[in-house]
């Protein structure tokens, strides 16, 4: 089976890695309407440079429900979660693993991105995304 060419990225092809069927709680609904509008900062930042295909041609979803958590940030064509690690995280690194383990099981990719560097080191952060898609999917 070929693999389908999602974008070219510095004229390098990125191929697409979808996840299908992935398990939805729709119970989460309203929680991730509430989280979209409630505008955590860094996701706010963050969002200004994916929304609209804007990085890289890739679309992104936002505070998108996975079986029962809600994600920061989804690449389905690529199957990433991109988490923000902000002070919500804090002490919360159990919960957390639990959770990124439950979504690797399911076949996904995740990527952290700091709540500082996003903050105050924005163009880094969207070079090392950059070169994370390109070094995973190209």
């Amino acid at each position: 089976m070929q693999k389908e060419i999602l974008v070219f990225v510095d004229n390098i092809a990125i191929y697409k890695n979808f996840i299908q069927n992935l398990p939805y709680n729709p119970a989460l609904v309203s929680r991730a309407k509430k989280l979209r509008k409630a505008g955590v900062m860094s996701e706010v930042v963050f969002w200004r440079h994916v929304r609209n295909k804007s990085f890289l041609g890739i679309d992104f979803d936002r505070q998108r429900i996975i079986g029962n958590y809600i994600v920061d940030f989804y690449i389905k064509a690529l199957g990433v979660v991109i988490e923000i690690d902000g002070s919500s995280h804090n002490e919360r690194e159990v919960y957390d693993e639990k959770r990124e383990d439950f979504l690797k099981s399911l076949g996904l990719k995740v990527y952290r991105i700091s709540e500082p560097r996003v903050m105050h080191d924005l163009e880094n952060t969207m070079n090392g995304l950059k070169n994370y898609v390109i070094s995973e999917f190209s």
